[in-house]
Parts: C-alpha cells; structure tokens; sequence
C-alpha cells in the first residue's frame, strides 16, 4: 500500500511540474498585404532564461520548423522567415548552435487563393536553459486571414 501510495505521489508530482514548465508561449497573427497575399506571423514569447532553437539547426538539438497544411484556399511563397539567432558553442553537441531568447517572430507569406481563408499546420519546437531542456513538443495552430 505504501509503494502504490508514493507512486501516485510521484505521479502526481511529475505531472504537475511537467505543467509549471511552458516556458514558451505563441501567438499568431495575419495582415494582408494586398487582395492576393498575405503575411502570416508566427510568435514565440520565451521566459527568462530559456531559449528555443533556430531553423537551421543540424545534426543537434530539435530545431523549430513549421509545417503548413495544404489548401485550396491558400498557397506559400517561399520559406518560413527568421530573423538572424545569436549563436553560442554548445558542449553537449561540441559546436555552435543557433538559438532565441526572450522573443521571436517567424514569418511566412502566402498567397490567397480564396476568401476567408485559414493558414493551418504545426509547428515543433524545443527549449532549454542552462540546466536542462524539455522534450521537443509540436502544437497545432490556425490562424485566419480576414
């Protein structure tokens, strides 16, 4: 009885940290650019500490990457946009990877193929601090184009 008690506790214990540790939040936004093209933004918040990775991370950590579902109502042009990632050594993978920290916004024009249209996909992202990093999560996103 008391193994199974301290395994509820444990179980408890770890879902509640896994909880009070989101350290990056998203946000989403669109401006249309003219009738036919749009802007999509994509944003991560990232808390004190934290940092996410670039795009163009190789043989390493899990990099952001974006991936837009396809559409009849929307088509992309070109690649998703970062702004240029601070860069630090890294010993766990022993060379530089490229990171963001506190805030960064991903862009990624489309072109509209119809009215009222809904960029959809899912983004996968992973984050570290000094310490520790999380496991690599994906979130599903929608954001419409009005």
């Amino acid at each position: 009885m008391k193994s199974l008690l301290f395994f509820v506790v444990l179980l408890w214990c770890t879902t509640a940290s896994a909880q009070l540790h989101k350290p990056v939040k998203w946000s989403y936004a669109a401006k249309k650019i003219n009738k036919q093209e749009a802007v999509i933004y994509i944003k991560a918040t990232i808390a004190s500490g934290w940092y996410i990775y670039a795009m163009q991370t190789n043989n390493g950590p899990t990099k952001t990457r974006f991936s837009f579902t396809p559409s009849k109502y929307y088509g992309l042009i070109g690649k998703t946009l970062q702004p240029k990632p601070a860069v630090k050594y890294d010993k766990y993978f022993k060379k530089n990877i490229a990171f963001f920290e506190r805030e960064v916004t991903f862009k990624q024009k489309v072109k509209l193929l119809k009215n009222n249209a809904v960029i959809s996909g899912i983004l996968e992202f992973m984050t570290c601090n000094d310490k520790s990093c999380l496991p690599a999560e994906e979130i599903a996103f929608k954001i419409a184009v009005n």
